[in-house]
């Protein structure tokens, strides 16, 4: 090497996305619950997003390795983490009889309480809690709703699924797999915050209520959030006291997941910069590939949509939706009055 040879910049080494999981949890009315998150959280600060969070191997079960493609797929130790996340941060456990599994495992405030804290401070582990009050967690009611790896220019990254659980229309039966009611009442306690460790408040609301004020700046939706309350927001509307309204929306919703190439239930989304708006400024991201860690596997996203936003310390703003093939009629549209 010459004296004025300068070394070569060695590339940034990229981290291996966390596991991590979901729920889409949906009332009895078809709002979504979603949790606020506390200014002081390492991940999305501010934000509000769906119960869940990293996988814990003590918790629910043997991890894929880093190498593994199984580590970016459905599987019982995701619907564990799921389900345990969402109850750890909402109070809402999703989990039945275990003398009668077509019935909803009900608890009072007090066992709630206790099994939350002593879950979350590794006391005991969630199954055989679980299991000790005379339930099961119900992992197969669960609806895979997409996959999420996070891009490799981010620092903290996470391989996260995300699920769809429909809550019983006003029933102590457990939802069927194709959201249809059942007949008696349940009692689905009050979403509670976690005590601000992480959440400052949880609350179910309509999609298109989220979207708003997303829309106008009220709160703070991370994209996954942001997209998957917006296709929520076609089907589900809780302006209706029919159930079989409720019902009729939920089976709609269950076709859409399960419809595409792939289909919602498999799509795999890592989102990616395509380009800067004239118009506005705003990013547009593409939702079609599946990330670093999925490629060559056959996985694919979204190639219909895009995602436009601006990013400022606080997050996503002014983030929208839309179909792919019009941005670009846009953009060109602009580009020729330049």
């Amino acid at each position: 090497m010459s004296s004025d040879s300068k070394p070569a910049k060695s590339k940034k080494s990229v981290s291996a996305p966390r596991p991590s999981a979901s729920i889409l949890l949906i009332s009895a009315t078809n709002q979504i619950l979603l949790l606020h998150r506390v200014r002081t959280s390492s991940a999305f600060p501010s934000a509000h997003v769906f119960p869940g969070g990293n996988l814990s191997a003590e918790q629910d079960g043997p991890i894929p390795g880093v190498e593994e493609i199984e580590r970016h797929q459905d599987s019982k130790v995701y619907r564990m983490g799921a389900i345990r996340e969402c109850f750890e941060e909402s109070g809402i456990l999703i989990a039945k009889r275990a003398d009668m599994q077509d019935r909803m495992l009900e608890l009072s405030d007090r066992e709630r309480e206790e099994g939350r804290h002593a879950i979350h401070e590794n006391r005991v582990k969630f199954g055989s809690w679980v299991q000790e009050q005379g339930g099961i967690p119900d992992i197969d009611n669960l609806t895979p709703f997409t996959r999420w790896i996070t891009p490799t220019n981010i620092p903290k990254r996470f391989t996260t699924q995300m699920y769809l659980y429909f809550l019983p229309l006003k029933s102590t039966s457990l939802p069927l797999s194709d959201g249809s009611p059942a007949p008696s009442v349940v009692t689905i306690p009050n979403p509670t915050s976690d005590g601000g460790l992480e959440h400052t408040a949880a609350r179910f609301l309509p999609a298109s209520e989220w979207i708003s004020m997303a829309q106008s700046d009220e709160i703070i939706l991370p994209p996954p959030q942001y997209l998957l309350l917006h296709l929520l927001s076609n089907f589900l509307q809780s302006d209706t006291n029919k159930t079989s309204n409720f019902a009729q929306q939920r089976e709609e919703l269950l076709d859409f997941v399960h419809s595409g190439d792939p289909p919602w239930t498999e799509k795999c989304i890592s989102p990616r910069w395509l380009m800067m708006m004239q118009a506005d400024g705003r990013a547009v991201f593409g939702l079609d590939r599946p990330g670093k860690e999925l490629e060559g596997s056959g996985k694919k996203g979204d190639s219909e949509r895009v995602m436009l936003a601006k990013f400022d310390q606080g997050g996503a703003r002014n983030v929208e939706v839309r179909w792919k093939k019009d941005m670009l009629r846009d953009e060109r549209s602009v580009e020729q009055k330049l």
